[in-house]
């Protein structure tokens, strides 16, 4: 591929916006939108500059102006928004959660696979700078042998029971759109649980209010995660080690700070974030380095452990008795 790679965006809700607005703050190049009406994506593509707006997600899959498409839709409409985009032949970057279920995040990750396209999801926290440090000092042993990891993500969002958090034929719940944070923080951090426990209190609509997980790992170690749609809280995590622990401040999986400290509580770093923006065009440039390396596969997140991870917000599911229609 020779000049730059060109992004089309599938979708002109806010996720799309706050992507559109750090990727072009950045130098990506975006050439075109699809929604699925003409006057959304027109909207759109005047408000940020595209040169070209589509009135439906086929025609902006089938642009020979776009080699990837950020795919910004609801998540239970990911797995047929991505096979129409790799079936196009183009790259894809999915937003979390990756699709509804394990078993639809497999059927996508194959067909990218068979044809030899970039299939990624978009959870941006993984390639935060933060995060790319918290990594090293794992790997440095500087806390020693990792045993716990704490997280929560809990806001306080809108009650109207026709609101997409609210409603289960949109995928709804606490779970889904904010558990995945905590979720694939544990899995970034210490890898596939060997166990799952669930516990769960859920809204008048039947997707999940409230949700506590506690993952358990062969060698002992476990996280400890919760996530709330009603409440605010601190939206906090924690690494603790045999010789120390890792203390991240609010929010945990957007730009922040961190303090390393040793077993006595004494400082031993203190990160502070220098992320302008909201962080997205991370993520988008991991996305485009796979492309340009014809490496379908990263080390940070592939594609078998974001299959990985819906399985295991599938097992949740099961044991908080968690179906969406359709299913």
């Amino acid at each position: 591929m020779t000049g730059p790679i060109r992004w089309g965006i599938l979708g002109t809700g806010w996720i799309a916006e706050q992507f559109v607005t750090d990727i072009l703050a950045n130098g990506i190049t975006v050439t075109a939108v699809g929604s699925r009406s003409q006057g959304s994506a027109d909207a759109f593509a005047e408000r940020f500059g595209i040169p070209t707006a589509h009135g439906s997600y086929e025609a902006l899959a089938a642009d020979p102006e776009v080699d990837v498409v950020y795919v910004a839709t609801p998540h239970p409409m990911h797995a047929d928004n991505a096979t129409l985009v790799l079936n196009a032949g183009k790259h894809a970057l999915v937003e979390k959660p990756f699709t509804l279920n394990a078993a639809e995040a497999q059927r996508v990750v194959d067909l990218a696979s068979a044809k030899n396209l970039v299939v990624l999801e978009a959870m941006w926290t993984r390639w935060l700078p933060h995060m790319v440090r918290l990594r090293e000092i794992l790997a440095a042993g500087t806390i020693g042998d990792v045993r716990t990891v704490i997280a929560d993500h809990n806001q306080k969002l809108p009650s109207d029971p026709k609101h997409r958090i609210n409603a289960p034929e949109l995928g709804g719940g606490a779970l889904l759109d904010l558990g995945i944070y905590p979720v694939s923080f544990a899995w970034d951090v210490l890898g596939e649980p060997q166990s799952t426990v669930a516990i769960s209190s859920p809204t008048a609509t039947g997707v999940d209010r409230q949700t506590a997980i506690l993952f358990g790992y062969a060698d002992g170690q476990q996280a400890v995660l919760h996530t709330a749609l009603d409440t605010a809280g601190p939206n906090t995590a924690s690494v603790i080690g045999t010789d120390g622990w890792i203390a991240l401040r609010d929010t945990f999986y957007a730009p922040t700070n961190f303090t390393v400290f040793d077993s006595a509580g004494t400082v031993v770093e203190e990160y502070v974030d220098s992320v302008e923006q909201r962080g997205m065009q991370f993520q988008a440039w991991e996305t485009e380095r796979l492309i340009a390396a014809g490496t379908p596969a990263g080390e940070i997140l592939s594609p078998s452990e974001t299959v990985g991870i819906m399985g295991s917000l599938d097992e949740v599911r099961r044991q908080i008795g968690l179906v969406y229609p359709g299913e």
